[in-house]
C-alpha cells in the first residue's frame, strides 16, 4: 500500500508542475503521507523531474526541512 502512495504522489505532482503554487503544495502533502524512505526517494526522482522545469526548483526547499 505504501508504494501505492508513493507511485500516486509522483502522478499528481507530474499533473501539476504547470503550476509552481500547486505543485509545492501537494509536495507538503506528500511528506506528511510518506516514509522517510519514501521521502528520500522522492528527493532523488524530483531533483531528475525538475531538470527541464527551473521554476519548480525553489521546491526542492521543501524536502530538505
Amino acid at each position: 500500500m505504501a508504494r501505492a502512495m508513493f507511485e500516486y504522489t509522483k502522478t499528481v505532482l507530474k499533473k501539476v508542475s504547470f503550476d509552481t503554487k500547486l505543485f509545492c503544495k501537494e509536495l507538503e502533502k506528500a511528506v506528511r503521507r510518506l516514509l522517510p524512505a519514501e521521502i528520500e526517494e522522492l528527493k532523488y526522482w524530483l531533483v531528475q523531474f525538475i531538470t527541464d522545469k527551473p521554476q519548480l526548483k525553489d521546491s526542492l526547499i521543501l524536502l530538505k526541512a
